[in-house]
């Protein structure tokens, strides 16, 4: 029998108007800003860069925006796609010196549900969403023992008089889910890291803020459901070991980087130790990417062709894949 059941949320692909703000209190979770050092540095060594790394990329950025088309421009859909897959096959390259790319698979079309208790409220993601790497071996924690202990000092921020949950669609829930969507026995059970296309949804458009909320979010859910996986539904305060699981999100030009790590699953209140979250937003990987020169009053503006290109932004792009394989 259904029943009807109040104060219950649910957070969709079609995530709607909700901020990252508001993702921070809904997953009790601390943000730092920029990515850990420790995964930087794994792209700046050259025993992990690609042989004539920045040459390759800036050809995958001209295969994306020119070469992959039989029409005057390909859409922002198809190229930001093609850009994407263009990045995880260069990094793939790396396999023969790092065997444990070997350990990992992509998914697509696969179904999160999680679900978990924010105060009186209970609160749901459901959805398919972005293309998810998935790994045989956990990604190690970014924070220790010490860092994840000092995160019960931190004040979350509220949103008195205005409800957290303002934006939320309500709905209601007849049955408590947590799924990965995968079975049981799934050799790649670990969510290493989820990729997402800002616009590849048409019915809903979102705003760059909307967009890293969305990838905070399902990013969460991965790793909500892992830590249920492993240590049981009921509330844990500390885990033994932290889930990581990571996220990037890129238009075709402008990426979004993120590395979450779940430390608690007792989420109820907003005491105790907190989850973390780093987060690099609006990162260019290059300024333009015309087929035809921007002319203005007679004078070029912008050169057809790349211009602009940013090997930094590829090189974090880099870290993100090889976390869990150096």
């Amino acid at each position: 029998m259904c029943l009807l059941m109040e104060g219950r949320f649910q957070v969709t692909e079609q995530v709607g108007s909700l901020s990252v703000r508001q993702a921070l209190w809904l997953t009790k979770t601390k943000l730092i800003c920029g990515l850990p050092p420790q995964l930087l540095s794994l792209a700046e060594s050259p025993a992990n860069q690609i042989p004539d790394q920045d040459e390759r990329v800036q050809n995958a950025i001209k295969h994306a925006r020119f070469w992959d088309t039989t029409e005057e421009r390909p859409g922002k859909e198809k190229y930001s796609n093609t850009l994407l897959l263009n990045l995880l096959h260069l990094c793939a390259t790396l396999q023969p010196s790092h065997p444990a790319i070997g350990r990992r698979i992509l998914a697509e079309k696969y179904s999160l549900a999680a679900t978990w208790k924010r105060g009186e409220d209970l609160f749901q993601i459901r959805g398919q969403n972005g293309l998810l790497q998935n790994c045989m071996d956990p990604l190690p924690e970014v924070s220790g023992k010490q860092e994840v202990g000092d995160t019960a000092d931190h004040v979350l921020e509220t949103f008195y008089p205005v409800s957290p949950t303002i934006d939320l669609q309500k709905v209601n829930v007849y049955k408590e889910v947590n799924c990965s969507g995968f079975r049981g026995d799934y050799p790649y059970p670990h969510a290493h890291t989820l990729y997402f296309l800002e616009g590849a949804d048409p019915r809903c458009k979102l705003r760059p803020e909307q967009f890293r909320a969305k990838m905070f979010m399902f990013t969460f859910g991965n790793a909500l459901v892992r830590a249920h996986n492993l240590y049981g539904p009921q509330p844990q305060r500390v885990l033994d070991r932290p889930v990581t699981v990571q996220a990037v999100g890129t238009n075709g030009r402008i990426f979004q980087f993120m590395v979450f790590q779940l430390n608690t699953t007792d989420l109820s209140g907003d005491d105790g130790i907190k989850n973390q979250v780093w987060l690099d937003e609006d990162v260019e990987l290059y300024d333009f990417a015309k087929v035809r020169p921007l002319i203005k009053k007679k004078q070029v503006k912008v050169p057809a062709g790349l211009a602009g290109y940013k090997p930094e932004t590829f090189r974090k792009f880099l870290a993100l894949y090889l976390h869990g394989a150096v």
